[in-house]
């Protein structure tokens, strides 16, 4: 599923191809996705998009006559290509520019979803209403984290996945940052100490600032809008390596599973 810096790849990768375009036509090929594509999101045609953000793993595309709100699901891709490029299996939605181009949407597994508010979402709608700050802002922080996760019984991995805590730490990165930081992804959130935290935080920025610089990690599905994989991969020193060596300490690496995702890790080197 793509995660965080997936999606922050995608949003810099059509923002400027959209921004300050007119929607000239609205398609939904097939409304079965997630949630049913409402009629509503007809309401575009004819808007400026002003600003295509990103919230968690959404896609905020301000209009001058309301929001589309985009996620990719497991296996959704936008792209922005010329609106007479063929239509392939698993296209459901393109916003149809003035300029000749078109935001096409792919996604065979149909879990993504496009929907439409008439106010700004982050403030209003209950996707995203509840959520908990970006990491890559100032808002994520030693107190912040540390604060949130006194009392807290549940492991450290699902606390810095939960998205009511801080959004967008998915499974890679949250087996990534955990093995950087030399924390046991089974360790109560609340045990563990405000030092470790503080080397947490920044891992935890530093590790998806990255994964954004190589344009995210492409293990199955995900490709950039301009079709090319993320190389992040390439970096990955304990997702997807259950029993290989460490890289650290040359010991075996242990592969469990935490809130039902894979979690990869080094009995050595993460206490």
């Amino acid at each position: 599923m793509p995660e965080l810096p997936e999606v922050e790849v995608s949003r810099r990768g059509i923002a400027p191809h959209l921004e300050g375009h007119v929607i000239k036509q609205v398609i939904v090929r097939d409304a079965r996705l997630r949630w049913p594509v409402p009629e509503t999101l007809q309401q575009l045609t004819g808007a400026t998009i002003t600003q295509v953000e990103r919230r968690a793993k959404y896609l905020i595309i301000h209009t001058t006559q309301g929001y589309a709100i985009v996620h990719l699901g497991m296996s959704g891709k936008v792209r922005v290509i010329p609106t007479d490029t063929i239509v392939v299996k698993h296209d459901h939605v393109d916003l149809e520019l003035g300029s000749g181009w078109s935001l096409r949407f792919n996604d065979p597994r149909r879990f993504g979803c496009w929907l439409f508010s008439e106010e700004h979402p982050s403030l209003e709608h209950p996707l995203l209403r509840d959520l908990g700050p970006e990491p890559l802002t100032d808002d994520f922080h030693l107190d912040y984290l540390f604060n949130a996760s006194r009392g807290r019984s549940q492991s450290v991995k699902t606390f810095i996945m939960d998205n009511h805590v801080v959004v967008g730490v998915g499974n890679i990165y949250a087996n990534e940052s955990l093995f950087k930081a030399g924390i046991n992804p089974k360790r109560a959130a609340g045990r563990i100490s405000k030092a470790r935290y503080a080397k947490l935080v920044p891992i935890i920025k530093q590790t998806l600032a990255r994964a954004i610089e190589q344009g995210g990690t492409t293990l199955q599905d995900f490709t950039q809008a301009d079709g090319q994989p993320g190389y992040f991969k390439q970096e990955l020193m304990v997702y997807g390596r259950g029993g290989k060596l460490c890289m650290q300490c040359s010991g075996r690496l242990k592969e469990i599973r935490l809130g039902q995702r894979s979690t990869v890790y080094c009995p050595s080197c993460q206490r």
